[in-house]
């Protein structure tokens, strides 16, 4: 049994109330997602035929904003969840070129089918289930399975630097959740997520500078933090 197995994410109920409420309680969840279409304009989409690596897909969010732009590229995507994989199989189901492994990300590396090299590597709040030693072998890893010029964006949440600022941010996490809920007319106590965030036995954060100092000890350039609020960012680097 992985330590994948032994979570949450393992267990059907959890997962699929994950998803219901994500535009909830994911802080400025569509402006992420622009924003890494964004990246990919700028940085990827003057090539053609890109191969896409996308580590815990969920139900495929990512890659369906990725071809939305560019449905020339062909991307395999990774969740150690069946039932995510069926949810991204059935979001993506009229697009080709998809293919899907189910994985720990402690098992990439024994994956054949992970064994050819992507032009970029795409991830959204999963990473943060490891500890920072597993995080550093995750980033060696992509960074040997990323082509020359390709790259690796996370989207996630980092350990703030100091109580203070913790104390803010989750207090801006707080306003977000009040918002939606105003927003989409949901009722419901989604607060208490702020509440469990460092109490959830699955979840490993770590601050921002560890994880950027980690990808350039793993060897990637232009390694930066593209964007941030609160506890939710997006960073990453190019090999």
């Amino acid at each position: 049994m992985t330590e994948f197995d032994k979570s949450h994410w393992a267990e059907k109920d959890f997962s699929n109330q994950y998803l219901e409420a994500a535009d909830i309680y994911i802080v400025e969840r569509k402006k992420l997602l622009e924003i890494l279409k964004s990246f990919y304009r700028y940085f990827l989409a003057n090539k053609k035929d890109n191969k896409i690596l996308d580590l815990g897909c969920g139900d495929g969010i990512l890659t369906q904003a990725l071809l939305s732009i560019d449905k020339s590229i062909s991307a395999t995507l990774v969740d150690g969840s069946e039932e995510m994989l069926a949810k991204a199989k059935e979001k993506l189901s009229g697009f080709e070129g998809i293919s899907y492994v189910r994985s720990s990300f402690q098992e990439l590396p024994q994956k054949k089918e992970l064994f050819s090299n992507f032009d970029f590597v795409v991830s959204s709040l999963a990473i943060h289930h490891l500890t920072m030693n597993e995080k550093k072998s995750l980033f060696e890893y992509l960074y040997s399975r990323l082509n020359a010029g390709g790259y690796f964006v996370n989207i996630d949440v980092v350990y703030p630097p100091t109580e203070t600022l913790e104390g803010w941010y989750l207090f801006l996490w707080k306003e977000h959740i009040k918002e939606a809920q105003a927003k989409l007319g949901v009722e419901g106590n989604y607060e208490d997520i702020v509440d469990r965030y460092k109490d959830n036995r699955d979840n490993k954060p770590d601050t921002l500078t560890e994880q950027l100092k980690a990808l350039k000890s793993s060897g990637f350039d232009e390694v930066d933090c593209f964007f941030k609020y609160g506890i939710f960012t997006i960073f990453g680097g190019k090999k």
